[in-house]
């Protein structure tokens, strides 16, 4: 495999930069603190964020095996699944995508979209949908077909490392702390390989229980051979309930800086980023002067979950 595929590259060329953006607030400024949002969500209207990034180098691979159909896993509202069904269908490979739990008697909007886009929709319950995410390489799902790839729950393979790291390279300002959301761990090990030395990560857990997300972190990085000389951690008290559970605190923080600043943010992932590190700089834990990067990592169209 040499360079993208001349298909990824025909898809790349839709992209658009992924500007960083200040974020101007007294609450913040009045600590000495500087916020900046890196804006992957301004990548492309469908395959934005750490969506993008963690599927790009997947499906390179994909293409180049001579792959004509790619399997995956997500739960009805799934960025992932919605980013890879868009991509299948513009790079001209079939998708599958097996479901979290029972078919409803209608389709939410997220699942609308995948069957529009060509992908193929399989429902398990619960427990065998939990069984799959065993499987963790491209070739290991029981029963796959010659032309079938495999890719785990999230995109989480250490191909996706590859795709995040870009996004640091992309921040061309210095800064003493790297910030994001955190579901399966892949988005904060691409940037843990990537970070300049000297500074600190922190990863904020999305769901209840996210202390095993360290153990899955430090895995990626010895598969993939990145470097772990940068000091991280994950954050755990701001999941507000559990994945996709919202409190009114966090839905009136959402509101207020939207109102303000005029971003737009979603409650599953980068809203709890936020309304976790403003709690963080009012409680002092960062020092004056200090320059914070907060990845915007897309996923809007998960919002209408909560519609």
């Amino acid at each position: 495999m040499s360079g993208l595929h001349p298909r990824l590259q025909a898809f790349q060329t839709q992209l658009q930069p992924s500007p960083l953006t200040l974020i101007d607030d007294a609450i913040v400024s009045g600590r000495g603190i500087q916020l900046w949002l890196k804006r992957d969500d301004l990548l492309h209207p469908v395959v934005s964020g750490n969506k993008w990034r963690k599927l790009k180098y997947s499906l390179n691979d994909a293409l180049y095996r001579g792959a004509d159909t790619v399997l995956s896993m997500g739960g009805a509202y799934s960025n992932h699944l919605h980013a890879l069904a868009f991509a299948g269908r513009a790079l001209g490979l079939n998708t599958v995508g097996y479901i979290r739990g029972e078919r409803p008697p209608k389709l939410n909007p997220t699942l609308q979209d995948l069957v529009a886009w060509g992908m193929e929709l399989r429902f398990l319950p619960r427990q065998h949908y939990r069984q799959l995410r065993a499987f963790r390489t491209p070739n290991s799902l029981p029963g796959l077909k010659p032309g079938e790839y495999w890719l785990p729950e999230g995109g989480a393979l250490d191909l996706a490392l590859q795709g995040v790291a870009e996004s640091v390279a992309e921040i061309d300002i210095g800064f003493d702390t790297l910030a994001v959301a955190c579901g399966t761990g892949t988005t904060l090990a691409g940037l843990i390989g990537a970070a300049p030395p000297g500074t600190e990560l922190i990863g904020v857990a999305a769901l209840k229980g996210g202390e095993f997300l360290i153990e899955d972190i430090q895995s990626f990085l010895g598969a993939a051979g990145a470097a772990n000389d940068v000091a991280w951690r994950i954050v755990t008290e701001y999941h507000c309930g559990g994945f996709a559970k919202t409190t009114p605190q966090l839905l009136d923080f959402i509101v207020d800086f939207q109102r303000r600043h005029a971003i737009e943010l979603e409650p599953v992932y980068t809203g709890k980023l936020l309304y976790a590190l403003y709690d963080l700089i009012a409680r002092g834990y960062f020092p004056a002067g200090h320059r914070i990067v907060a990845m915007h990592t897309g996923g809007l169209q998960g919002k209408r979950s909560n519609a």
